[in-house]
Formats: C-alpha cells, structure tokens, sequence
C-alpha cells in the first residue's frame, strides 16, 4: 500500500509541474493558444480550468502525503532499535587515550647475545 501512495504522489507532482509550467500569470501559456473567438474553451475558461487542476492537484498531494505517513512500513525491530541509538553505542570516546602497542609483533624482539670468546 505504501508503495502505491508513493508512486500516486510521484505522478501528482510531476502533473503539477506540468500544470504550473503550462500557466503563465500574465495571460499566456496554454491560454495564448485560444486567441479565435469562435473556439469552444475561450481563454478565460483555460485558466478557469487551469487553475481548478492545479488547486485540485495540490490538495490531492496534501491528502496522499497524510496517507503516505500512515502507511509508512513498522517493524518492532525498528522502533526499539534506531540507527541513531546504534551509531551512538558505536561512537568512539574523544576523550580517550589511545593504546599503542609497545611491540612490534612482526619484527623479532632484540636479544642478548654473549660476546664469542
């Protein structure tokens, strides 16, 4: 269900893109097309229209965004255990001091050896 919330709020935004890039707020756009007086949509009733989708659309993205958050898939897993609480327990103390080692594990140990006589 959640996978279908989100490609319909996927295809909503890509409509109102396409939507608000079609007006133009000074009278052109898909409007300016519709300049014959005996055409059946005048120009008015385009960005009546226009208008009426992009409001529609909008409202449409504000209600599939509010189902989406309710769908959004829960384990019990997840709620008690978090990345943030993980990276947290994993977080390496800046205070401390580092540890070098004092040998040399791949290199021999220098010994005595006793002079030959």
């Amino acid at each position: 269900m959640y996978t279908l919330i989100t490609v319909l709020i996927f295809i909503t935004c890509v409509l109102l893109i396409l939507i608000v890039l079609v007006q133009n707020s000074k009278g052109g756009g898909l409007a300016s097309n519709f300049q014959s007086s005996n055409q059946i949509m005048g120009v008015r009733k385009t960005t009546d229209f226009l208008e009426k989708f992009t409001w529609g659309l909008a409202g449409a993205l504000l209600v599939l965004s509010v189902l989406g958050s309710a769908f959004i898939p829960r384990t019990a897993e997840e709620v008690n255990q978090s990345a943030i609480q993980e990276q947290i327990e994993n977080a390496v103390d800046p205070n401390a001091v580092p540890n070098f080692p004092t040998t040399v594990p791949d290199q021999e140990q220098p010994t005595e050896e006793t002079p030959a006589e």
